[in-house]
């Protein structure tokens, strides 16, 4: 069973004006990980979708998406999946990848249909693309990593570059995962926008009991969503994308837009946030 959900750009003055319910309904990500299904949002912010496949031991195929305009998704774009849950499969090209907890596999242009199995659950990543890459599984141990931040300042924490100039190819996609230690809630602060690419965050490895508060908004005027695990939200270029938790927890970020430089970005002063 596929589900489209269509979410179109909303700009800062408009987003100032919402309330609680107002700002989940436009920019909050949940609800996209259920049995046998696959949930998708696509947005108007570079035309990046997010969703969730869970196979649950009935194998699901992705292939055509209308609201794509195409015979198949990845006629024009490209794809990563992440595997946040058990292990799975991914047929794809001709090939099956087998993918454990962790794992993220990127799907060049024109590759066709996708088809996903086992227990694993599927966290979906899609972009606009102008040019085929080969398609390639990447575990952690492959993936860029650096270690930043500091116990006292509550956000020691690991970024791991998966889909990246620094590992592979792609055309617009930029994807990782950054995990924080144990005493640790918070995440990219001093916080940043980049007004030249979208992202996307999912906050997962959150306890049941546990939240993370999601900051955006423009830095002069912040609002915040609250997450449970494997939620997340859409965070727009004139947005700030921060936040901190009730324990330590991982987040999966995506970027789309008009480079793969992860750090074009512009650092925002403590001082000037509201």
């Amino acid at each position: 069973m596929l589900t489209v959900e269509t979410r179109h750009a909303i700009d800062p003055v408009t987003a100032s004006t919402m309330g609680t319910d107002e700002l989940r309904e436009h920019f909050h990500v949940g609800g996209i990980f259920l049995p046998g299904e696959i949930r998708l949002i696509y947005t108007h912010y570079d035309r990046m979708i997010v969703g969730g496949a869970v196979p649950d031991e009935t194998a699901l195929t992705l292939d055509e998406v209308k609201e794509c305009g195409t015979a198949s998704i990845l006629d024009r774009r490209e794809m990563v999946l992440v595997n946040i849950g058990g292990d799975g499969e991914v047929a794809v090209g001709g090939e099956t990848y087998a993918m454990t907890k962790g794992d993220m596999l990127y799907i060049g242009m024109g590759s066709g249909p996708v088809t996903l199995d086992g227990q694993a659950r599927f966290y979906i990543l899609s972009a606009p693309a102008h040019a085929t890459h080969p398609t390639r599984l990447i575990k952690i141990a492959e993936a860029a990593s650096s270690r930043i931040g500091s116990p006292e300042t509550s956000n020691d924490r690991t970024i791991y570059q998966f889909v990246h100039p620094d590992v592979m190819k792609s055309c617009q996609l930029v994807v990782g995962l950054t995990r924080l230690e144990p005493g640790s809630v918070w995440n990219t602060m001093p916080a940043h926008v980049h007004d030249r690419r979208m992202e996307a965050y999912l906050y997962i490895d959150v306890p049941e009991t546990a939240r993370v508060l999601h900051l955006m908004g423009e830095p002069t005027e912040t609002r915040h969503i609250v997450c449970a695990s494997e939620e997340g939200a859409i965070s727009p270029p004139w947005s700030i994308h921060s936040g901190a938790g009730t324990t330590a927890y991982t987040f999966i970020w995506a970027m789309a837009g008009d480079n793969v430089n992860y750090r074009d970005m512009d650092v925002i002063a403590m001082d000037t946030l509201r």
